[in-house]
Order: structure tokens, then C-alpha cells, then sequence
């Protein structure tokens, strides 16, 4: 049984989803977070599969990426994410149901390579982010990536209500 390696980003604004939320990195491609940014927007992809040409890439450039699993490889969606000059990629699943389970993100069958991080949000998280967006009417979310659980005291931890930890 291999052991996920975890990476966790904390949802600033909008306030109602101001969590710590946790992602899994891709397994065998994408880039690692060199840098901590403590304000950077999470902005949904559209299309939400981001498996070709954006509607919002503009949006996209020096940010991070929120897209739904689906459609294409998870390479395939961080390479359309990095062409379109995002810094990383978080991948939500598609089964918004799901609140436990994590997918391992692998390589294709392609020789590709991408350089931006990837990571993998379940399915409930990434649903719960976008449903939060559109009731505010907001283009992204603000948020701080990666953060250091270790240092926060447990009782301060703010984790999403839905979610078992």
C-alpha cells in the first residue's frame, strides 16, 4: 500500500469556503511548488475538462488552474494549463460525491512532460469551491499554496465540515 504524499492550500475568499483543503501531487510528472504564494487566484477553467483551447486562459496566466477530471488525460489538462501560462494545476475529481478517495494522477501513454505542478482534489472540494464561486459571482478564489499544517495547531485547523480527516 503506498502512502499519499499530501499538499494543502488554504481558501482565503470567498469566506464561506475559507478552509484548508487537501491534494495529492501527481505521481510521475509536473513540477513540485518551489515557492509559497500567499495570494494567488484559483480560477476554474472553461471549459471545466480544459482539454483544448480556453475560454478564460487569459485568466489563467501566473495563476492556478481549477479544471475537472474528464475528457483527456490529467497530462493532457496540465499541459493546456501551463501552455496557457498557469504556475499549477489542481484537478478536481468528477464524481462530486466524492469526500475520501484519491485517485493517483500518472503518466500517459505520450512522451510529453509538463513542468507546472499537478494535483488531485476530491470531488466534493473542487464541487463545493466552484458552487461557492457561482453564488458569489466570482471569476476565481483567492488562496495560499502550499501551507504547512504541521505549524498550525490542531484546534485551528479549519477543514472543510464535509470532510473527514
Amino acid at each position: 500500500l503506498r502512502i499519499h504524499e499530501y499538499l494543502y492550500f488554504q481558501v482565503l475568499s470567498p469566506g464561506d469556503i475559507r478552509y484548508i483543503f487537501t491534494a495529492t501531487p501527481a505521481k510521475d510528472f509536473g513540477g513540485v511548488f518551489n515557492t509559497r504564494y500567499e495570494q494567488i487566484h484559483l480560477v476554474p477553467a472553461e471549459p471545466p475538462e480544459a482539454c483544448g483551447e480556453l475560454r478564460n486562459g487569459v485568466f489563467i496566466q501566473d495563476q492556478i488552474a481549477l479544471v475537472e477530471r474528464g475528457g483527456c488525460s490529467f497530462l493532457s489538462k496540465t499541459r493546456v494549463i501551463q501552455e496557457h501560462g498557469g504556475r499549477a494545476v489542481i484537478i478536481a475529481d468528477n464524481a462530486y460525491d466524492n469526500d475520501s478517495f484519491y485517485i493517483e494522477m500518472i503518466q500517459d501513454s505520450t512522451r510529453r512532460t509538463a513542468d507546472i505542478p499537478a494535483l488531485f482534489l476530491l470531488g466534493r472540494d473542487g464541487y463545493m469551491i466552484r458552487r461557492s464561486l457561482e453564488q458569489h459571482g466570482l471569476p476565481w478564489a483567492v488562496i495560499s499554496i502550499p501551507v504547512n499544517v504541521t505549524s498550525i495547531p490542531t484546534y485551528e485547523m479549519m477543514q472543510p465540515p464535509w470532510t473527514f480527516w
